[in-house]
């Protein structure tokens, strides 16, 4: 069941370290089963899909937004969404800022960090992140804040899981100290685990905790 999955998990982590359900391509009933139990935050990969989804589930829901993101979108989603994991660049940012701006809102936002050289791992180096906090214009925003990093670790052996999170931890540290960040989103169902022993404080977990994906909303 995937309740008991869910607190199998929880019961086995440290309680500082925060699950994210992804709950990309499942279906409401899915989705319900963990938020009668308590659990309020659930991630999705498409705009269209975690708007669909928004609209049919209870409102108190901590919806986090961790694929690409489509900035012609971006609308849909900014009035209610807690947390955007995959910020690329500065365009994305002053576009969120000014929808923000109109819906009165401060939205919240990850860096991507690009730590496997996989072609299907998105995210961008750490030079560039270095440059984007450093960009005089986004010390003036007022409706955007980034507060942390997010990183996709290869899907190979894992000795290069270990020195890719081992890489973004210090680079955390670093943007913590200088800049106050507070979230490192790094680990799924695969290297959860792994992701924790290297500071992690969000774990995206969805076939761990779904079993597989059912594609319907």
């Amino acid at each position: 069941m995937i309740e008991d999955r869910f607190f199998s998990i929880k019961k086995s982590i440290p309680k500082n370290v925060k699950i994210l359900a992804v709950s990309k391509n499942q279906d409401i009933s899915s989705i319900k089963k963990l938020y009668k139990i308590g659990h309020r935050d659930f991630g999705e990969n498409y705009i269209q899909e975690i708007e669909k989804k928004y609209k049919k589930l209870p409102k108190d829901i901590r919806w986090h937004m961790i694929g690409k993101i489509q900035s012609n979108k971006l609308k849909y989603i900014i009035p209610f969404i807690h947390l955007i994991h995959s910020i690329q660049n500065i365009k994305q940012i002053n576009i969120i800022n000014k929808i923000a701006f109109k819906h009165k809102k401060i939205i919240n936002c990850l860096l991507q960090i690009k730590i496997s050289d996989e072609k299907n791992k998105s995210g961008i180096p750490s030079q560039e992140a270095s440059k984007i906090l450093e960009n005089n214009t986004l010390k003036y925003m007022k409706n955007i804040k980034i507060i942390g990093i997010m990183g996709m670790a290869s899907f190979q052996e894992l000795t290069k899981v270990y020195n890719e999170f081992s890489y973004l931890q210090k680079l955390y540290n670093k943007y913590k100290k200088k800049y106050g960040h507070s979230i490192l989103s790094m680990g799924m169902s695969r290297d959860y685990n792994i992701a924790i022993k290297y500071g992690s404080t969000i774990v995206r977990l969805g076939t761990l905790i779904f079993g597989k994906r059912k594609k319907v909303i």
